[in-house]
């Protein structure tokens, strides 16, 4: 039987977070997503205002 592996793996390196992203103007859904972001901080929700950046960043435009 196989010796258990008994040390850790290096930690990731992540780098510095992205700025947030600036909806369009004149985008409803940017608009939509920038409030929900905006709502999301508020909360202290980081995960959903996070992924309000995603939908706002992958829009197209």
């Amino acid at each position: 039987m196989a010796e258990p592996l008994m040390t850790l793996e290096a930690a990731p390196l992540l780098g510095v977070p992205l700025p947030d992203p600036e909806p369009v103007p004149g985008c409803a859904r940017c608009r939509y997503w920038d409030g929900q972001r905006s709502d999301a901080r508020r909360s202290g929700d980081g995960a959903r205002a996070t992924d309000c950046n995603v939908h706002i960043r992958r829009h197209p435009h």
